[in-house]
């Protein structure tokens, strides 16, 4: 069985771009394209939310930074620069394209089996990678019907789930055109599947 796992990890300091996105914390780094080269060199093309040129061009892990307009950069990266991390390159995983980064954080979606899911997240927890699983769920079957899935965004959008709660029941179930009751079903149901999905990454990272 295919996994997708949605995983957000830390990059170390002396990678490019974490240690950019850690300078312009406010910048996102897109990702588009990214070619390794061997002994640690690469090519990638990215898009920022923000001119990035300073920061890149001042980057020892950087070569080369070749511009290519509207915040567009292709960058060569010298050895040892940066790229996946040694525990992406163990597991043998490789993390869908294009991905984003943000002050440090790398967002990756990776498809691959349990086993290396699980063995990627030890791998993490071992080396004291800070991580955050984001989510977790087999790619052959869909989690949620799209009722439910609408459900639960606007749930979710209108602050359901916050603390302290945003929006009642009565008033969720007025806006999504349902009764209380029939909505406080989805709802039951919906929660019981998301915490089915998460209840091993719960248990593996809860004391």
């Amino acid at each position: 069985m295919v996994n997708q796992l949605r995983i957000e990890v830390r990059l170390p300091e002396g990678h490019w771009s974490g240690d950019v996105s850690r300078k312009r914390p406010e910048a996102v780094l897109r990702i588009e394209e990214t070619m390794p080269l061997g002994r640690g060199r690469g090519v990638a093309k990215i898009s920022s939310s923000s001119g990035l040129t300073v920061e890149l061009n001042a980057h020892p892990g950087i070569d080369e930074v070749r511009e290519l307009g509207s915040n567009r950069y292709e960058v060569d990266i010298a050895p040892k620069g940066g790229g996946y991390i040694k525990e992406i390159r163990d597991v043998g995983v490789i993390p869908q394209s294009p991905f984003e980064v943000r002050d440090g954080w790398v967002d990756w979606t990776i498809e691959c089996s349990a086993d290396k899911s699980r063995e990627l997240v030890q791998l993490l927890r071992e080396g004291g990678t800070p991580y955050r699983v984001v989510s977790t769920r087999s790619t052959g079957s869909r989690m949620l019907t799209p009722k439910q899935r609408l459900i639960f965004d606007s749930a979710l959008n209108e602050g359901y789930w916050d603390t302290p709660r945003r929006i009642t029941l009565s008033d969720l179930a007025n806006l999504l055109g349902l009764s209380k009751s029939t909505l406080s079903v989805h709802l039951h149901k919906i929660e019981g599947i998301v915490l089915n999905v998460f209840a091993e990454e719960v248990r593996r990272n809860s004391p």
